[in-house]
């Protein structure tokens, strides 16, 4: 008999609780930090222009794996936070490229210590090898495709 798939030991659940549980200690690391207006959710943006700043819109998207719409949806948040703005591309003036301002330029360490932190207490808590086998099972879920999973499983 199949276990009931509906229930708090679901993994989509588990998943959803634990990115919830990650951001509340984000949000009270930042606060504490001095930047109470930083959202977890602003790392789709402001990750990829720590990496590198003054990206195309698109760009940030794409490396945040979320649509433009949405990115743009973002970034205005982010933006009305006066953590980065917009400007339009001097080679393209069709284009709008994202920038990181000054108040975000002095975030980029604070995220980086806090990140740090709450990579330790993962560690702390699965162990060395658990929390390493987090990550490689999170980046794979990441990439999940249920129709290839599903005619792999049929195979």
């Amino acid at each position: 008999m199949e276990r009931p798939r509906a229930t708090r030991e679901n993994l989509g659940f588990l998943l959803a609780k634990a990115s919830q549980r990650w951001n509340e200690l984000l949000q009270e690391a930042f606060a504490r930090e001095g930047f109470p207006e930083v959202r977890a959710s602003y790392g789709s943006v402001l990750l990829p222009l720590f990496e590198e700043d003054g990206l195309r819109m698109g760009e940030v998207a794409r490396r945040a794996r979320l649509s433009k719409q949405t990115m743009t949806t973002m970034v205005r948040l982010a933006e009305r936070d006066g953590l980065v703005e917009r400007r339009q591309d001097e080679r393209d003036r069709r284009a709008t490229r994202v920038h990181l301002t000054e108040r975000g330029r002095r975030f980029n360490p604070v995220a980086e210590r806090v990140l740090r932190e709450l990579d330790q207490s993962a560690e702390t808590a699965l162990g060395e090898r658990g929390a390493s086998a987090t990550v490689r099972a999170l980046a794979q879920l990441a990439e999940l495709d249920t129709g290839s999973t599903a005619s792999r499983a049929a195979s």
